[in-house]
């Protein structure tokens, strides 16, 4: 959805003759609840002639009485993100649009920040680099404290209960500029901090396990966006995402486009998925009724609404021209494929007229509205939340919130390269030069979708506090450094300092949404500033990057004079103190990259606009992501050190697992290379297979055989049978993140499902899984160890 705030149309006189503003005058209505008594009071009304107040009756029967109680214009009034109430009705107003990525926000009108009130929020690393800490009791913390957050702005009056966050897209082509949003390209760990993200922010204490979902009750809402096959803005100044059509294979649909958002859907029991602007082999994807009503909320049972990107309806109309479609044609089609709220005036202008003249039946409209107030009911904008309704203005910006975000930048952060140099012995530092157009970084920690940190703790206020004294020069005057008037003044700096610090890479200005990079190397002359900084340097150098989407500094790679090289991600308003306690060691790193960083030749290869994963010979394309990219890559996903040493030991009870077929389960052939050594019955599909019946329980003996504590993250992949043609080289299928003390041990426990953990996807989009040798491999480094898996169908 677009960042800046939509210019709203003026209603059609027929909407506006029902609307009054005796409740409030704008369609906002915050830290106020429906059923108050003393509020129908005022009003003179008398709250016990609603039945849609009265909390003996299930939210299923008090939302059928509530709309079946409004006239069809009130009705269209309601089905925007700025939904209007009925006064008559003791109906309040609610502006459905606030965000929370990693925050509170106040990107929507659904949340504002007061000055004297609630100046600000916590704000944490963006997602990818939270991500990178594959840290899933994390995740789900960081969720627990932006609701609580979220709980209090509301009952201050400035903040909503419906949040559309997170953003689960998987992060395809690294030019994409809102990867920072994302957790990552790994399907899997996409839906894992999904799920737990969600769950932290939904979840109320007591109510996780509620057998009935469409009454469970939530702390804030969440949505999982953007559904589905996203992740194109602004591609070269030709290609924007309101006229892309994204040309997916059944395959890659099914295996990496869907599947986060299933496990957000399923595992994260998400009460809102929200639709994406492109359009999908041609269709729009707000107007496809076999992704919203089949999948989401047919296949998958979503428990609540599915909502527009803003505007979507505009952009089917005017740029994707969908059919040659009107306004009215359009808000009918997405009406009936499930599409039950529009983040704009669409439904709001043209309902009533696309019922009137047949187009679409009102029976769609008041299923729209059930599972919006379904939602709104168990939010507890219509009853209170006695767990929240205490929660105020000492419960935002809490220290051990703020200690959080700082904990979160320092999981997140990845060790890429060092000679041994880190962590710096600050105490035997005299000067430290602090160089580069990061060095005092503040908004630029914090990325977008974002809203008023408690307080910034930029890189030089950290460095500034060690006993060193500390030179700060920024060498380039901003991110894009088109000029080198500063380099001169950065170089000396680095010859009188005892150890050179430099904080490079990109911001919003090169990645973000609307913008898509062209390149993945430094932006202007920052290389050459880094180049020139690491000659003149007497003492140690490190280099520090912000950024989301990968980049090729190879060039710093292989330089010796660089010592040592952190990627810091956009780190968040503590991320000043997590590269400090990194960088001198108070902290030992332990993240793992969530993407592949690409050599600089990889934008050459293949367009973004080419939507395939595997390699496509014939065009020279060499695939995506760790999966099936077949080139040389200068981090690979996964990648990350740490300033001690870590060895594996694997503990499998069982790894051999076969199972006689009954006469109507049906073997599927693969496609296979001469190489193969499948068996007879090359696989089957999951969809035919009990697969609560197996499960492979193993243990991994992680040894600690350095002088320092450490976090290890245990990265567990699965490897296909040889001879498959299309399969993934290996993929994730579980993490752990676990710390070890010096010379100490740890056991990291995994179960995993033989039909989830094992299955591939086919090129007609069937989960199979293939018989033969399996193998799990377990981490990428020094100590990866691996065992194989038999997989039978007799």
């Amino acid at each position: 959805m677009t960042m800046a705030r939509r210019l709203h149309f003026l209603l059609p006189l027929l909407l506006l003759a029902v609307i009054s503003l005796s409740d409030s005058s704008t369609p906002q209505s915050t830290g106020q609840y429906v059923c108050d008594p003393a509020r129908y009071q005022e009003r003179g009304l008398d709250m016990n002639d609603f039945p849609f107040c009265n909390k003996s009756l299930s939210y299923s029967v008090r939302v059928k009485d509530l709309v079946d109680r409004m006239a069809m214009t009130e009705k269209a009034m309601q089905l925007g993100d700025q939904a209007y109430g009925v006064p008559r009705l003791g109906l309040l107003p609610y502006e459905w649009w606030s965000e929370a990525l990693h925050g509170v926000s106040n990107v929507g009108p659904g949340t504002r920040f007061d000055k004297d009130i609630a100046p600000g929020a916590t704000t944490f690393p963006t997602p990818v680099f939270t991500s990178a800490s594959f840290h899933e009791s994390l995740w789900k913390t960081i969720g627990q404290v932006v609701s609580t957050e979220a709980r209090a702005m509301f009952n201050l009056g400035l903040g909503g209960l419906t949040y559309w966050s997170p953003n689960i897209n998987v992060a395809r082509d690294p030019r994409w500029g809102r990867i920072l949003e994302t957790p990552g390209e790994d399907p899997f760990v996409v839906g894992r901090y999904a799920v737990n993200y969600v769950r932290g922010l939904q979840d109320v204490e007591d109510h996780q396990g509620d057998e009935d979902l469409n009454s469970r009750p939530l702390k804030v809402s969440s949505c999982c966006k953007h559904f589905a096959a996203y992740d194109l803005d602004g591609w070269l100044g030709s290609i924007d995402r309101n006229h892309f059509d994204a040309r997916v294979s059944n395959q890659d649909m099914v295996e990496s486009f869907l599947r986060p958002f299933e496990m957000c859907v399923k595992e994260g029991d998400v009460s809102s998925v929200m639709c994406s602007f492109n359009k999908i082999n041609g269709v729009p994807a707000c107007t496809d009724n076999r992704l919203l009503s089949d999948k989401v909320r047919g296949e998958w049972n979503l428990h609540g609404y599915i909502v527009a990107d803003c505007d979507s309806i505009d952009i089917i109309i005017k740029y994707n021209k969908w059919l040659g479609d009107s306004f009215i044609d359009a808000v009918s089609q997405a009406l009936e494929a499930g599409m039950d709220l529009d983040c704009g005036l669409y439904y709001t202008k043209n309902a009533v007229t696309a019922v009137g003249k047949g187009r679409v039946k009102e029976e769609e409209i008041d299923k729209a509205l059930k599972n919006l107030y379904t939602v709104l009911m168990r939010v507890g904008f219509f009853d209170g939340s006695p767990d929240y309704d205490h929660l105020g203005k000492d419960d935002i910006c809490r220290e051990e919130h703020i200690e959080l975000a700082a904990q979160a930048a320092r999981e997140g952060m990845v060790l890429l390269q060092n000679d041994g140099t880190l962590p710096l012995k600050g105490e035997s530092l005299k000067k430290i030069a602090l160089i580069g157009p990061h060095a005092n970084a503040t908004e630029a920690m914090i990325g977008n979708y974002a809203g008023i940190p408690c307080k910034y703790v930029s890189p030089l206020d950290a460095f500034s506090r060690t006993a060193a004294a500390v030179e700060y020069q920024p060498g380039c005057p901003d991110v894009p450094c088109d000029t080198d008037a500063l380099f001169q003044n950065a170089t000396e700096a680095a010859k009188r300092a005892d150890a050179t610090v430099i904080l490079a890479g990109i911001d919003l200005t090169q990645e973000r949404e609307w913008v898509d990079r062209a390149e993945i190397t430094l932006p202007g002359l920052q290389t050459r500033l880094i180049n020139e900084v690491a000659e003149a340097a007497v003492g140690p150098v490190v280099l520090v990057l912000l950024n989301g989407g990968a980049l090729d500094v190879s060039f710093a790679d292989k330089n010796p004079k660089i010592s040592a090289i952190v990627w810091a991600g956009y780190p968040g308003e503590q991320g000043g103190n997590a590269i400090a306690d990194v960088v001198f060691g108070k902290y030992n790193p332990g993240g793992r990259l969530p993407l592949t960083w690409y050599l600089a030749d990889y934008v050459e290869k293949l367009p973004m606009t080419s939507m395939q994963f595997r390699p496509d010979d014939e065009q020279g394309y060499p695939g995506r992501t760790y999966k099936f990219f077949n080139g040389s890559v200068l981090y690979p996903f996964g990648h990350g050190l740490s300033y001690t040493k870590f060895a594996y030991k694997t503990s499998v009870s069982s790894n051999d697992f076969k199972t006689k077929l009954n006469r109507f389960q049906h073997c599927k052939s693969l496609n296979l290379t001469e190489q193969s050594t499948v068996s007879k019955c090359p696989a089957m599909r999951v969809d035919d297979m009990d697969c609560e019946e197996h499960s492979l329980d193993f243990e991994v003996e992680v040894s600690n055989t350095g002088s320092r504590d450490g976090d290890n993250v245990v990265m567990v992949y699965s490897v296909p049978p040889a001879g498959l043609r299309d399969a993934p080289f290996k993929q994730v299928v579980g993490f752990r993140r676990v710390f070890v003390p010096a010379l100490g041990k740890t056991t990291a426990e995994f179960s995993l499902n033989v039909c989830k953990s094992f299955s591939i996807v086919t090129k007609s989009g069937y989960v199979v899984v293939p018989s033969g040798e399996h193998t799990v491999a377990i981490g990428g480094g020094e100590e990866a160890v691996s065992f194989p898996v038999r997989i039978e169908f007799e």
